[in-house]
């Protein structure tokens, strides 16, 4: 298995941040500074077909793997973490169920329209007393008729208060295990009985909408219910598994920043007659960012190549995961030491990645989950092998 970007990928690469520099690079900092959500950036990305980058044509996709989302997730984030966001969150977070588990007319109907960028979808996973125990969700769906009809809350759902679609997972048979209770569903957010209690102010990635729903006797036909009935449980670890490696490469890529300014800065900031970088103090500090950063990016792209060759990518995702926000995190916080007084104000973006790349040690997963799944599937391969 290649590690290393393929000719076709660093040019997709290229592309991409070339995109970015062009499109979102002039609103960022409104999206910070007035937590503007990004509607007409994310339709842009539609129009190009970086929304759909992973995914099949017949979807509305370019075909290009899963690395590519790890190329998009990059090098969005690299210029708004809250862009990426949101981005995440449509491209990712709801297409990719809805892409690996829906029908035809499901995905015609409610997956090339956000592929497309002319409509928004979001995942509702998460509960008030289910967030990292996704098998303690409440939100009912009962058989009524040939419909569901749903109640519950779901919270912290990212385009939550903005989506037209949301991805979401509902206890449909009480009585069966966990893991065997669960289905899935589309649900448009005209549907009546759906409302959006609040939106959160967040630490960092100002701009990105993340909203508390409520859901009260919200009827959905039972064409919207995607793959089996009561096998939902499976899409979520599929879903997870995909996740996890995009948010790593959206982390790096705000690490990535944070980096770069940490050593423009430090080659022209001078005190006692020379600059910063020559104090070991300094360009330790570099040398560990950088090594960091190239940690990062290996173990993103070992994830992303073990989905892209269809195969379980549970250990290799949470890796990837918990090594790369918690890296960025670092990466954040010695660039914003390396700027001194400066990189504490807002006259210079670096307080906003250290914001910023705090948040996905917890979003996806937190680290403590990570290590958990790592341990586990360590020693279930030593017993396979032993």
């Amino acid at each position: 298995m290649s590690l290393a970007l393929t000719g076709q990928e660093l040019s997709f690469q290229r592309r991409v941040r070339t995109f970015a520099e062009r499109h979102l690079r002039p609103i960022a900092a409104k999206i910070e500074a007035d937590e503007y959500f990004p509607e007409d950036f994310l339709r842009a990305l539609g129009k190009n077909k970086f929304l759909g980058a992973p995914f099949s044509k017949s979807d509305g996709g370019l075909a290009l793997g899963w690395v590519s989302e790890t190329i998009v997730a990059e090098e969005i984030s690299a210029v708004s973490g809250a862009a990426e966001m949101a981005r995440l969150a449509s491209a990712a977070l709801y297409s990719a169920p809805l892409a690996n588990f829906g029908n035809n007319v499901q995905k015609k109907r409610f997956l090339r329209s956000v592929l497309s960028g002319e409509k928004i979808g979001a995942l509702a996973l998460t509960e008030p007393r289910a967030g990292s125990d996704a098998g303690s969700i409440k939100t009912r769906a009962r058989h009524d008729g040939r419909d569901f009809v749903l109640n519950g809350e779901k919270r912290f759902i990212t385009n939550g208060g903005v989506a037209d679609y949301l991805f979401l997972f509902a206890v449909t048979d009480p009585s069966k295990p966990a893991r065997s209770r669960l289905s899935a569903f589309v649900i448009p957010r005209n549907s009546k009985g759906l409302e959006v209690v609040r939106a959160y102010g967040l630490l960092g990635m100002r701009g990105a909408n993340v909203a508390h729903l409520r859901l009260r006797n919200v009827r959905v036909p039972r064409e919207n219910l995607v793959g089996r009935l009561n096998c939902g449980f499976s899409i979520i670890l599929d879903e997870l598994d995909r996740e996890r490696p995009a948010v790593a490469a959206g982390m790096m890529g705000i690490a990535r920043s944070a980096f770069e300014e940490a050593v423009r800065y430090s080659s022209t900031r001078e005190q006692f007659g020379r600059p910063i970088r020559d104090f070991e103090g300094v360009s330790f500090k570099i040398a560990d960012m950088a090594v960091k950063l190239a940690a990062s990016r290996l173990l993103i792209m070992h994830a992303a190549r073990v989905l892209d060759r269809r195969s379980p990518a549970r250990k290799e995702g949470a890796i990837a995961k918990l090594y790369s926000t918690e890296a960025a995190f670092d990466v954040a916080h010695e660039s914003l030491q390396v700027h001194g007084g400066l990189g504490y104000t807002k006259d210079l973006p670096i307080e906003r990645y250290f914001r910023d790349a705090r948040f996905m040690m917890i979003g996806g997963g937190t680290s403590e989950i990570m290590r958990y799944i790592i341990q586990r599937e360590v020693y279930k391969e030593m017993g396979r092998l032993s």
